[in-house]
């Protein structure tokens, strides 16, 4: 498995299939597509233009109920917050994804992050949110979370979610162009339990 991250929190994980997060600011037309999965609709996170770079004909795609106005079709599996479903044979959980002391990602609006098994491993992408009672929750191999505060947790929250929930590895993301700086991968390395593996892609 191979996981990039083109910028902030789009991210492309390479495994027998091309699965997308959120992709956004693509440079390349690629159309390798073979599942795209959206987090919200803000702009930063679904980006049509981005989508029409990656998307080929057969490419599925997963998205929370709140936007399926957004985005319906015979190729786009809906789902909502806490549902389970079998996407092209990988086993999805859509976990809550929200912010508990800001306005900008509410409850109430049925925003997700994904938990994914690909190649035997849980892979959480958690989207837009704060450390909150359903990630909390979460028991994950991989987990790709936000660290660059102002619209999400930051550095300090993240790391107090991975040292709690202590997947293998975990990488940081939402940083370093929108909000947060670049040297948020790195303040958030050091504040990492030993054991657990930072990668950081940004």
């Amino acid at each position: 498995m191979e996981i990039s991250i083109n910028c902030h929190s789009s991210i492309r994980i390479a495994s027998d299939r091309i699965i997308y997060f959120d992709p956004f600011q693509i440079e390349e037309e690629t159309h390798d597509a073979d599942i795209i999965f959206i987090t919200h609709d803000h702009y930063d996170h679904f980006s049509v233009e981005d989508i029409r770079k990656i998307e080929k004909e057969d490419t599925v795609y997963v998205i929370p109920d709140c936007m399926y106005n957004l985005l319906g079709g015979e190729n786009v599996v809906v789902i909502q917050p806490k549902e389970k479903a079998i996407v092209e044979g990988l086993d999805v959980y859509a976990v809550p994804s929200y912010n508990v002391n800001k306005k900008f990602h509410p409850l109430e609006k049925g925003y997700v992050g994904y938990l994914v098994r690909i190649e035997d491993k849980a892979v959480y992408v958690a989207g837009d949110c704060d450390v909150n009672e359903d990630n909390l929750k979460i028991r994950c191999d991989i987990a790709l979370v936000p660290v660059g505060g102002k619209y999400t947790m930051d550095c300090e929250q993240a790391a107090r979610l991975i040292n709690t929930i202590r997947p293998a590895l975990a990488i940081p993301t939402h940083y370093g162009s929108i909000t947060g700086s670049k040297e948020d991968g790195e303040t958030f390395r050091k504040l990492i339990d030993p054991g657990i593996e930072v990668q950081l892609k940004i």
